[in-house]
């Protein structure tokens, strides 16, 4: 870990308390009556290994998605996303895309990514390989999926910064969106999880 991440570390809470206390990213959009245009269950992503992963591997459970770096202030969520996986191992699957497309706080390989995740924080959810999240053309497919209504049937909305979360069904329907400053662990998270 370099001294920044230590830092940022050791701060997060307090990090946390202020983006609650002045409202930033602290959002949310929700809809769970939307049937997808395209299935989120035809669509691949690429685990840090370099191996498919098939979406529709995960139907019947509750899938977040996540949008991850090692280098940012939200970084310690990798600690409250794990426990989180944990506590909802049966009915849940994290899934953690590690991006550089904020300010350049994933500079690392997918191995050093994985290696971080692991040492600092005991992640065990699954990690995709780095991509780009944020709209353009070279943009994750997940997360094309995620933020295109024309897809997933309602929301347009893009990760605005490290650490959004989206939350989808059992049955493939995207519900959810949580902005960065949204805890895993918060009342909110835990409501949607258990609808």
């Amino acid at each position: 870990m370099t001294t920044r991440q230590k830092i940022l570390k050791a701060v997060y809470p307090a990090m946390i308390w202020f983006t609650k206390l002045t409202g930033t990213n602290t959002g949310s959009l929700g809809k769970t009556d939307v049937i997808p245009l395209v299935s989120i269950y035809s669509l691949l992503a690429v685990g840090n290994n370099g191996k498919p992963v098939h979406i529709s591997d995960f139907k019947g459970k509750k899938i977040l998605l996540v949008n991850t770096a090692s280098d940012c202030g939200y970084t310690g969520q990798y600690a409250t996303l794990e426990t989180l996986y944990r506590q909802h191992a049966n009915n849940l699957v994290i899934l953690g895309f590690p991006a550089n497309d904020f300010k350049e706080q994933e500079k690392g390989t997918d191995e050093t990514i994985a290696s971080f995740c692991k040492v600092n924080y005991g992640v065990t959810f699954p990690l995709m390989q780095k991509s780009k999240v944020v709209k353009g053309a070279d943009q994750n497919e997940i997360f094309q999926w995620l933020s295109d209504k024309n897809k997933n049937g309602w929301n347009d909305q893009a990760p605005t910064w490290n650490f959004c979360k989206y939350l989808v069904d059992e049955q493939g329907k995207l519900v959810h969106f949580f902005a960065s400053s949204v805890e895993p662990l918060s009342e909110e998270i835990l409501k949607a999880i258990d609808e």
